[in-house]
């Protein structure tokens, strides 16, 4: 079993997560001195891209050719955005980081910033995040106090400022295309493709780096440790760590960084302490609502991007959520669609009807009152919508329901035997013998 001898990500600080002087103590700032001094953007780009870091806020694209491709545009007027305007259920890593470590985030976005020489840079942050807003307002503070950011970078000739932007968007405004749409003062709702990538068709119409901030918080100590250092763990094509956001059912809901490729069962019984009440597990959402269900029989998979695709799920942004043996699975499917017939922004009609439609027809199950005909609507409605929107929300929406009906499908014909809930007790008179 491969052991994390010493965190990749996460650092222990001696003080207040903004005090400057505390992360100086550990290396903070190394890198970007060292970017700005001594290394040509090319430089930075290489380095990223023999580290084979992925994006860790759920695509999993190589950092170095999402930085490079913005670099080397042929438009040059360039934009970099951090992406914290984390929404998903059971997703709470970036708020963490946001939290104890801001100014490893801001090194983190000041190095790409300055990489992609980006004429403005920005961090959007969920409104919800309020005392982490703080802490990152802080860390900005003493940062420009020491002239690490603000005019003239470290006798360097360069300015460079970043702008914390505060997002009152929803689960549709993490999707990068709808998150640039709401900085511009227009609604949160992704842009029709093509142009597929902000890196060519971003902020203000120009080649745009958005990255998340757990990929941003990796790149100070890779550049100050090196890719060799960063490769040591984790798998040949996802190296490194992730942070997990675990909950649900388990002891230790917390976040949690382990190697890539470290089996979902490690996750759930050495870190999460194992699932309450001597219950056992029955299924595993390993990132989040939108990708397939595992069972209790999967829980040695590897937890890295490409061994879940494999597996016909994914990783996303890592939060796992767990479910235990005592859950009813058609109120939980059903608690999650009514979370993204919500968020549906309305733009995409089959979104727009899907969801709704997906979250009406679960209701009438849950309530006792569906036929086998609902089921069978259910599918075909999923496999109408799917691939359809924007975004990847009515996706997520219909694999969501597929998956359910897939695993667990006696349970939605038992709520229709019943004509009730099987985990609530019948009310007088009604499903009596069933």
């Amino acid at each position: 079993m491969e052991t994390l001898a010493e965190p990749r990500l996460l650092q222990q600080l001696d003080g207040p997560p903004w005090d400057i002087d505390a992360y100086v103590k550990v290396g903070g700032y190394e890198a970007w001195r060292k970017c700005v001094t001594s290394m040509q953007p090319d430089d930075v780009v290489e380095e990223l891209k023999k580290s084979g870091l992925r994006g860790r806020g759920g695509a999993g694209f190589p950092t170095g050719i999402k930085w490079g491709k913005v670099l080397s545009h042929r438009v040059k007027e360039h934009y970099f955005v951090c992406n914290a305007g984390e929404h998903e259920p059971g997703t709470f890593k970036d708020r963490y980081l946001l939290k104890h470590v801001p100014h490893q985030l801001l090194e983190g976005c000041l190095i790409a910033a300055y990489t992609v020489q980006a004429k403005a840079a920005f961090i959007y942050v969920n409104h919800e995040y309020q005392e982490e807003r703080q802490n990152l307002k802080k860390a900005i503070e003493q940062a420009r106090a020491k002239g690490l950011l603000g005019k003239n970078l470290l006798g360097s000739g360069r300015d460079l400022e970043i702008e914390i932007f505060e997002g009152h968007g929803s689960y549709v405004a993490g999707e990068e295309t709808a998150m640039l749409e709401s900085m511009q003062g227009r609604p949160a709702m992704p842009r029709q493709k093509p142009p597929f990538y902000p890196t060519d068709f971003g902020l203000y119409g120009k080649p745009t780096l958005v990255n998340n901030v757990e990929t941003l918080c990796n790149i100070p100590r890779i550049l100050r440790k090196g890719a060799d250092w960063f490769t040591q763990v984790g798998t040949e094509k996802c190296p490194g760590t992730m942070l997990f956001s675990l909950s649900g059912a388990v002891n230790k809901p917390g976040v949690y960084e382990m190697p890539m490729g470290t089996p979902l069962r490690r996750l759930i019984e050495d870190f999460g302490g194992g699932v309450p009440g001597g219950r056992k597990v029955k299924a595993v959402f390993p990132g989040g609502p939108a990708f397939s269900m595992v069972t209790a029989d999967e829980l040695d998979l590897p937890m890295d991007f490409d061994s879940l695709k494999k597996a016909g799920t994914g990783l996303g942004s890592a939060g796992v959520i767990v479910v235990d043996d005592a859950t009813c699975m058609v109120a939980q499917t059903l608690k999650f669609s009514d979370f993204f017939k919500n968020e549906s922004c309305g733009q995409c009609p089959p979104c727009r009807m899907g969801t709704l439609n997906l979250a009406t027809l679960l209701a009438k199950v849950e309530r006792g009152e569906g036929t086998q005909k609902d089921l069978d609507a259910m599918l075909q409605l999923c496999g109408f919508v799917k691939g359809t929107g924007y975004c990847t929300l009515v996706t997520g929406a219909a694999v969501l329901v597929q998956s359910s009906l897939r695993l667990f499908r006696q349970e939605f014909e038992e709520h229709i035997a019943r004509k009730r809930c099987p985990s609530r007790p019948a009310a007088a008179g009604v499903g009596a013998g069933a």
